[in-house]
């Protein structure tokens, strides 16, 4: 079963939200026939059909959750440039209050040059200059000063340069701060706004519509746990064959084993890690998909995939689109528990596998987290397996 987990991409027809290459010619009839009982054709008012319905409700969920990693995205780049933000200012703060001790000394300087009558003002000039260093030049400052009026201008001057330079990378950070505030609340909006269309179609149902589409939800999860038992035989198979040959060719010729089974090439201290990811993500299945949340009472589906591993000592990044390259791609075959698996194209969904073709994930908006196929929308949403470093 090399490389199932990248199979080309299918734009062809779906059948109550799974895609068509994914299933069985009979599993798909037995589909087929539930939608032609269940769903209405559209009425003369121009009401939508069921299976219209079901339809665009799934796609609105799904935009949902592509909008959601979109706003962990804006929502961690928030955080991580207030935090930047907030020591620019704190460090101007600092320096500022080091700029008014050195014009502080300077002016007592040029307070005294006035009680003596001293013929050249030129530190209260300077105090006054717009740009000191422009001052030093034009006027010679230097060459009538003290040592200790030199090195206090001097700590003026260095102090000066550095708070301008503090505020302007603060007036910076303040504007990249601002954009990313923007972007957040723009995903904040997308992600209601997907939510609100879904809930506003689903309101229209009648209860017997609502009826009809959680039987084709329940035949639609009934096939997907078929095909991850046909996925685990499969796997089981080839790794007792392996077996069998390693063992064959070891006997043979009394050499050690050319083709070591899987339990021979795990890393047992992937295993170790794997188990204590796997025995936290068993604790959290009934909790609520709420979208932006990262624990410890709900979860969207890379906030719950985070906390697993985390539980496990292992440090993942906060959205989908970061935790795919966090770590080595797999084979969906070579697919062990504690891997993540990856759904779509956009990269907008992961679950954590625990083997056997299943997996626990927060599946969507309204649901709860749960054990699940990996084959929940068809082989071909699958779109990668990574193994945490």
């Amino acid at each position: 079963m090399a490389s199932q987990h990248r199979k080309p991409r299918s734009a062809g027809a779906r059948v109550t939200g799974i895609r068509t290459p994914a299933l069985a010619t009979a599993a798909l009839t037995s589909v087929a026939l539930l939608s032609q009982t269940a769903n209405a054709a559209p009425s003369d008012d121009g009401k939508p059909s069921l299976e219209e319905v079901e339809k665009k409700v799934d796609d609105l969920y799904r935009q949902a959750e592509s909008a959601t990693e979109k706003y962990n995205a804006a929502k961690e780049k928030t955080t991580k440039q207030r935090k930047r933000t907030d020591g620019l200012m704190d460090d101007v703060a600092q320096r500022t209050q080091k700029l008014n001790e050195a014009r502080e000394e300077l002016g007592s300087y040029a307070a005294a040059q006035y009680r003596t009558g001293a013929s050249a003002p030129d530190t209260a000039a300077f105090l006054l200059a717009d740009n000191p260093q422009d001052y030093f030049d034009q006027n010679q400052l230097m060459s009538r000063l003290t040592d200790r009026q030199k090195g206090a201008v001097d700590d003026y001057v260095t102090e000066q340069s550095a708070t301008m330079k503090q505020r302007q990378e603060a007036t910076e950070s303040l504007a990249t701060l601002t954009d990313a505030q923007n972007d957040l609340k723009i995903a904040k909006a997308t992600v209601q706004k997907k939510l609100g269309d879904a809930r506003e179609l689903l309101s229209r149902l009648t209860a017997q519509e609502k009826a009809r589409l959680a039987a084709i939800e329940k035949q639609r999860r009934e096939e997907a746990a078929r095909k991850a038992a046909e996925f685990a035989r499969q796997q089981a198979a080839e790794q007792a064959a392996a077996q069998q040959e390693s063992g064959g060719a070891s006997a043979g010729t009394g050499s050690s084993s050319t083709a070591p089974s899987a339990s021979a090439s795990e890393d047992p201290s992937y295993t170790t890690k794997a188990e204590k990811a796997l025995a936290f993500a068993r604790a959290q299945i009934g909790k609520p998909y709420v979208w932006g949340a990262t624990g410890p009472d709900s979860y969207d589906c890379s906030g719950l995939t985070q906390a697993v591993w985390k539980a496990a000592g292992v440090t993942l990044p906060r959205t989908t689109y970061d935790q795919v390259n966090a770590g080595t791609t797999v084979s969906l075959a070579d697919a062990r528990p504690g891997d993540l698996i990856f759904f779509y194209d956009d990269v907008s969904h992961v679950g954590v596998y625990i083997g056997n073709g299943t997996m626990i994930h927060a599946p969507k908006p309204g649901a709860y987290v749960r054990e699940e196929s990996v084959f929940y929308d068809g082989e071909s949403g699958i779109h990668s397996v990574v193994r945490p470093a």
